[in-house]
């Protein structure tokens, strides 16, 4: 009996399950909220020397706020205000509707600036000046944010590998709520910065463990329907993000909020079940047994659990070491682990770095931020829709490489559509960010399934770390524009190309049982060998062959 028939028999995906995962939605809903917190928090609003505290004499006291304007700050091509320069002295003689500018001493702003807050009451950048010489340090908070994401990926996915799935995501529940409050009451943009980074930090164990969790609680035929659930609520989330801003648009309040969900998540953790996968395969069978007990009573099967005892428990995920702690470098102990994490990271990359680099490229839709934050958000709605039913009819692999393959043809085409066909280059772009989307939610569930229980977190901690790299590299990537317009596009095409082809690599997983150890993955090859012979046998010679020594007769 293997454990994955365990799972069955007490239903696989019943309420016991169902409460899992919407015990754990309160802090899953934090996660588009964060990630994409800084697009709005760290918003520059129009802004202009603030002239009111200047002393040039009674001349320029006894002129309207309209004249000071037009004699102190110098006006630009299209028709606006200078946004970091004024005039050194009063230019009076503008007021005589003279046009010419040319050559008229400037300085930067002398006083501070003077900010439109139509749009936001106060964002990072009005809270600490952070616009012109500074707007560099305004654009660094989303970097400083997903260094700590990425380093938390590595941390997180040892520690719950290490100490089990349970304990590490209450470390990364309270390490999130009690930073995420504390950036929100930073009395500087050094401390803003720093509390920002342990939110994140925090935040990438909320990310990969609880999608680990809730794979490992369902059965076979279940797994794709709840890999593609529990992503939904990215899609979902990044939607109600612009919604709530709308209405919480003061930067301190906004970052409290977003935060707030996590004080409740704390609360449902203790009604969380530890995964009965990782108890078992760390050698403790008498807590998977309860947690098991549970399950089955929650789903009405407890007539199963009365013949399933600890030392029948025991059996089904044999261990050849009990007391081995995984670590990282068990990626690259043995042949076919190595192989599986050069691959996986590759493709982990490539995802991460196309959706961001689709995401910056993507010319606007012409309305105000707040819209395009919500539309951005549902038009990834259809892509759940499209990799649900692709994983499920095609497999893992076959979907993964194809929307890889699709992202990366999106963008080569964008190449072509001319520069003044706007929409199209939109439409173009936004099916190509609907592409990468549909491959950031296969890739979580295909790399679950395809590392095993007792590395699965570690190994899904890697291809996050990997992840993060291409999300840092996508800007850089972007910049590379100045050298050639299409270069950007030809890197990242090549990159999702790349990726599709390690996808191809790997091996297929669709109604597959999960790997328990890293034994199990390394004889993947003969597994696939014995199950095409015994098809073989099945068919041609009507010979049953249930296991290895049914096929040596």
């Amino acid at each position: 009996m293997k454990f994955d028939n365990v799972l069955a028999d007490l239903n696989g995906f019943g309420r016991f399950q169902l409460r899992t995962i919407l015990l754990m939605l309160t802090a899953r809903m934090t996660l588009p909220l964060n990630m994409m917190l800084n697009n709005l928090i760290a918003a520059v609003p129009s802004h202009r020397c603030d002239i009111t505290s200047l002393n040039y004499g009674d001349a320029f006291r006894n002129l309207s706020l309209e004249e000071r304007l037009i004699v102190s700050i110098p006006v630009q091509e299209d028709g606006t205000l200078s946004s970091c320069q004024m005039f050194a002295e009063p230019q009076y003689h503008l007021l005589m509707n003279s046009s010419n500018m040319t050559d008229l001493p400037t300085v930067p702003c002398q006083n501070g600036w003077v900010y439109d807050n139509t749009s936001f009451k106060s964002t990072l950048a009005t809270e600490w000046d952070l616009v012109c010489d500074k707007r560099r340090l305004n654009k660094a908070t989303a970097t400083i944010f997903f260094i700590g994401v990425m380093l938390g990926a590595v941390v997180f996915g040892y520690l719950s590998d290490r100490f089990g799935r349970k304990r590490a995501l209450l470390v990364s529940y309270m390490t999130t709520t009690v930073f995420g409050f504390a950036s929100a009451f930073s009395s500087s943009f050094a401390m803003f910065a720093a509390m920002r980074f342990f939110a994140g930090f925090g935040l990438s164990g909320i990310s990969i463990i609880t999608i680990v969790l809730c794979i490992e609680w369902v059965d076979i035929k279940h797994r794709t329907a709840v890999g593609c659930l529990i992503s939904l609520d990215w899609s979902i989330f990044s939607a109600v993000l612009p919604v709530v801003a709308y209405f919480v648009n003061d930067w301190r309040y906004l970052v409290a909020t977003v935060t707030s969900p996590l004080c409740l998540a704390i609360i449902c953790w203790w009604w969380l079940p530890e995964s009965a996968r990782w108890l078992i395969s760390n050698g403790k069978v008498e807590s998977a047994h309860f947690y098991l007990t549970k399950c089955a009573k929650v789903n009405s099967r407890e007539q199963f659990m009365a013949d399933l005892k600890p030392e029948i428990l025991s059996k089904v995920i044999i261990v050849e070491n009990e007391n081995r702690k995984y670590s990282y470098l068990d990626l690259m102990r043995t042949p076919r682990m190595r192989r599986l994490a050069l691959l996986t990271g590759i493709v982990w990359f490539a995802v991460a770095s196309t959706y961001y680099g689709i995401s910056l490229n993507i010319d606007g839709f012409g309305v105000n931020i707040y819209l395009t934050q919500f539309i951005y958000g549902t038009i990834e709605i259809p892509a759940k829709a499209f990799i649900y039913f692709s994983v499920k009819k095609i497999g893992r692999r076959l979907s993964q490489t194809g929307s890889l393959v699709l992202t990366g043809l999106c963008l080569f085409c964008n190449m072509f559509i001319p520069q003044d066909k706007g929409s199209i280059r939109t439409a173009v772009g936004a099916l190509g960010k609907m592409f990468a989307e549909a491959a950031f939610t296969a890739v979580f569930l295909y790399t679950t399934e395809l590392y095993p229980t007792v590395m699965r977190q570690n190994g899904l901690g890697y291809c996050s770390f990997m992840a993060r790299i291409g999300v840092a590299v996508s800007p850089l990537i972007i910049l590379l524009e100045e050298v050639w317009g299409h270069l950007p596009s030809t890197i990242f095409t090549l990159i999702a190309f790349a990726g599709g082809l390690s996808a191809s690599r790997l091996t297929e997983t669709r109604n597959i049982r999960l790997p328990e150890t890293i034994e199990d993955v390394e004889q993947t090859r003969y597994r696939a060998l014995f199950l095409i012979a015994s098809k073989y046998l099945n068919k041609r010679y009507k010979l049953p062959c249930k296991n290895s020594q049914d096929l040596n007769h």
